[in-house]
């Protein structure tokens, strides 16, 4: 049996695909939905959801929430401001004298998850499938995995978010043929996919996001306007906690009623507050982070070649899409009515089932079809960005290309691995490098294979082989861009920014280095052959041969386009002439 798990930023649920139909599975409480807390006394073991809850406002600094901001990234990177540590590092957590890894966190909650499935089945569940944010990269996608086997688990699938909604979603909708966008604000990360529903196959079209957007940003927000309204300047890390709890419920309570009173007994010097707040407030302070959703769901349009008119439904996922700001922004957005027959808290855990069944052979004739959100390439001679997988190709996916020595005599190549959208290689992300020697040969004779492999998690695997003795190297990337999805962002907008000036400098590139190999060929040409050309001729061709240098160093792409054509023109004889001289001799 195969356990579906949505490990999410506030909450976590599981369940199991019994008779025929997806179970979330409850506690002796009833709650389906277990808070992803874990609270790490100072002797004894952890403490995972509701029980770490009653901990978290009296002990903060003993209590991890919204970890999976953490997972797989690196210090320095935008959302790990709050740790200390070398730049470049793994992102850690200490707590006392305990340091902690945001994987080892997360396999407290997987483990608080099996444990509760197992109780109420009755049975030992080894295998899973578990859900994470469209836009986690490579490296956060595989700290998921090994979080899970820390837990125990078989991870046999890591599935995007949006794309398990969608499949909740779809199930019964098997035989339709519709276009869906699925906007995701959950706790900690945001995700707009658009997916393509045919007949029973799920097709992300596109997908874009940000792990570092969510809910825990709109209580932030909030938080600080209860701060604010209180009078509160410089609150302790206690104050600050208790703060946030009480922003979390004054937005859950906001999203139905107009007015609240946030009530907080002996919060500083045994004083108690009320605060009273209005819809209107909590919207004005929210507003600027909903906002920045805008222009993630323009782009993933745009990437899926739609407009929103040519969209059958959008469907929302994530607590915060109870919000309704939230709900009239996705309108405003998408120029139609949200979708809100998905439970916003549940939906992703119900496709990570399906998922389940899927794999297991529970449910016929449905196939997921998942992307990859940035293109894939080497670098090549000049400096170039080779694309061997492009953007939004959809997962599984296996391509590569042949590749030959640049130089004469060359030992060796380096395999540069790149993600981005830029046409040079400087402008791209490195994920990876490691050289494969060779035998020394002649210029264009070595041949190298490069493949690239992405499973069904988004995992990538380089292999390299030299054909001629058989000689490979594998890489596997798992810890793939280590940026800000600010970064990513501005990644993408560059490519569209710069996009004329980019496929100018590639041109140019790819001309500057014909113009470097054949200026010298057509010199060492004219010593062969000077005598059996007439002067006329030769003169011609150095002036052409000069007017390619000329070109060179104006680096004006146009002006070395046209010498080179002029100039290969101008030579098409000389190669004939080489031949004959050499049938002769």
């Amino acid at each position: 049996m195969i356990a579906g798990i949505d490990l999410g930023t506030t909450n976590s649920l599981i369940g199991v695909y019994e008779g025929g139909f997806p179970s979330l599975l409850a506690d002796n409480d009833g709650n389906r939905i277990t808070p992803s807390v874990v609270f790490y006394p100072e002797e004894g073991e952890p403490l995972v959801g509701r029980e770490a809850v009653r901990f978290r406002s009296l002990q903060p600094e003993r209590s991890i929430t919204s970890v999976k901001r953490l997972i797989g990234r690196r210090i320095g990177e935008n959302g790990t401001e709050q740790i200390s540590g070398r730049k470049g590092a793994p992102a850690v957590i200490t707590i006392g004298d305990r340091v902690i890894t945001p994987e080892e966190v997360s396999s407290e909650i997987l483990k608080k998850l099996k444990s509760l499935a197992e109780s109420r089945l009755g049975t030992t569940i080894n295998r899973a499938v578990i859900t994470v944010p469209a836009y986690f990269n490579d490296a956060q996608r595989g700290a998921t995995r090994r979080a899970g086997e820390l837990a125990g688990f078989t991870v046999e699938r890591i599935v995007s978010e949006p794309t398990a909604a969608a499949l909740a979603y779809g199930l019964d909708r098997l035989a339709d043929r519709s276009k869906v966008a699925v906007y995701d604000l959950g706790g900690g990360t945001f995700d707009l996919s658009v997916l393509q529903l045919d007949n029973g196959v799920f097709q992300v079209l596109s997908t874009h996001g940000d792990t570092q957007l969510g809910g825990d940003d709109i209580d932030e927000a909030i938080a600080v306007l209860i701060r604010r309204k209180a009078g509160i300047k410089e609150p302790s890390i206690t104050v600050t906690s208790r703060l946030k709890e009480a922003a979390r419920t004054a937005k859950e309570i906001l999203s139905t009623a107009e007015m609240t009173v946030v009530r907080l007994p002996f919060l500083e010097e045994n004083k108690s507050l009320e605060i009273p707040l209005t819809r209107a407030e909590i919207d004005e302070a929210s507003a600027p982070i909903i906002r920045r959703t805008r222009s993630l769901c323009l782009r993933a349009l745009q990437d899926a070649g739609l407009e929103s008119a040519d969209l059958d439904q959008v469907i929302l996922v994530g607590g915060s899409t109870r919000m309704p700001l939230v709900r009239s922004f996705v309108k405003e957005i998408f120029g139609r009515e949200p979708n809100l027959s998905q439970h916003p808290d549940e939906s992703v855990a119900l496709g990570a089932i399906l998922q389940g069944a899927i794999l297991e052979g529970n449910l016929q004739n449905v196939a997921l079809l998942d992307v990859t959100p940035l293109s894939l390439g080497i670098e090549t001679f000049g400096g170039l960005m080779n694309v061997i997988i492009p953007r939004n190709t959809t997962i599984p996916a296996k391509a590569g290309e042949m590749f030959t020595n640049a130089i004469a005599g060359q030992g060796g190549m380096k395999i540069v691995i790149l993600q981005g959208e830029r046409e040079l290689a400087s402008d791209n992300w490195i994920l990876g490098s490691f050289e494969i020697p060779f035998s020394p040969s002649p210029k264009g004779t070595a041949r190298v294979g490069v493949q690239f492999s992405i499973d069904a998690d988004g995992i990538l695997q380089v292999l390299v082989r030299d054909t001629s003795t058989g000689a490979e190297k594998i890489l596997e990337i798992k810890s793939a861009v280590e940026v800000s999805d600010e970064a990513v962002e501005a990644m993408l907008a560059g490519s569209l920014e710069h996009a004329f000036e980019d496929m100018d400098a590639r041109i140019f590139t790819e001309a500057r280095l014909k113009a470097e190999e054949m200026t010298p060929s057509v010199h060492d040409a004219l010593a062969q052959l000077e005598s059996e050309i007439p002067e006329d001729e030769v003169a011609s061709i150095l002036r052409l041969t000069e007017e390619v240098t000329s070109a060179l160093g104006s680096k004006e792409t146009k002006r070395l386009k046209q010498a080179l054509i002029s100039l290969d023109e101008a030579t098409q004889g000389l190669a004939t002439r080489l031949v004959e001289k050499a049938m002769r001799t």
